[in-house]
């Protein structure tokens, strides 16, 4: 993903994701109804928060955010139609703590690039 995929920026994130085209492999996971074509990873690097609590802090608010967001459906309806699968890592890039709000709006922000790139 991190080789060969594509990646950007969008303030406090680092964002990298990999387009892959379904093979006859994941086949059998289009029968599974929770099956989305979505893997996504989010990280905090220990380099900027050292304390695990705050790590948690982000991650739970970045999750959520992710969850939360409309962009994600069209994303998913996006891929169904193209029949393709995405890998996606979010990687909070900076040392503030920052609230839901901003980064609900980075999480939205980078799903609407990503659905433009496809």
């Amino acid at each position: 993903m991190f080789g060969e995929g594509k990646s950007g920026f969008v303030y406090p994130f680092r964002f990298a994701y990999y387009v892959s085209h379904r093979g006859e492999e994941n086949s059998l996971l289009e029968n599974d109804k929770n099956f989305s074509g979505i893997e996504i990873m989010f990280s905090v690097p220990k380099k900027f928060h050292k304390r695990a609590n705050k790590r948690n802090l982000l991650k739970r608010r970045t999750r959520e955010a992710y969850r939360l967001n409309e962009c994600r459906d069209a994303l998913r309806a996006k891929l169904s139609e193209q029949g393709s699968t995405i890998d996606m890592a979010l990687i909070y890039s900076t040392k503030e703590i920052h609230s839901y709000k901003t980064i609900s709006n980075a999480v939205q922000r980078i799903l609407e690039q990503i659905c433009e790139g496809l």
